[in-house]
């Protein structure tokens, strides 16, 4: 039995929410909870949301007990790009990629 929560559209890069998903991943929950709101990263914010999130989902629509869950699985994918211009010089115009992150979470009970 597994619980899953998924954020969508975040506007981070995947490169830097894949660096916090690989310190939570296969950790209890309580654990992977203090890690993300001490680890000073941009990305830690919206996964201790999304966490919260899966916990949540397990408790409500699974019964599953919140004391026994871990970070089964975790995994970032890239979203759609923005593309917006930056001015250069001499009448130049750079391309600036601002990229999304579709973030999966998943919650299983210990046996």
């Amino acid at each position: 039995m597994e619980a899953k929560a998924v954020l969508k559209y975040t506007r981070i890069s995947p490169r830097k929410v894949e660096i916090v998903l690989d310190l939570i991943r296969n950790k209890p929950v309580d654990l992977a909870m203090a890690i993300l709101k001490h680890t000073p990263k941009a990305a830690c914010e919206d996964l201790e949301k999304l966490l919260k999130s899966a916990v949540a989902n397990a408790e409500n629509n699974f019964n599953m007990d919140k004391n026994n869950l871990y970070v089964s699985e975790c995994f970032v994918c890239p979203g759609p790009t923005l593309k917006r211009i930056r001015p250069r010089a001499q009448g130049r115009a750079y391309r600036i990629l601002k990229r999304t992150s579709h973030v999966t979470l998943v919650v299983k009970e210990k046996e």
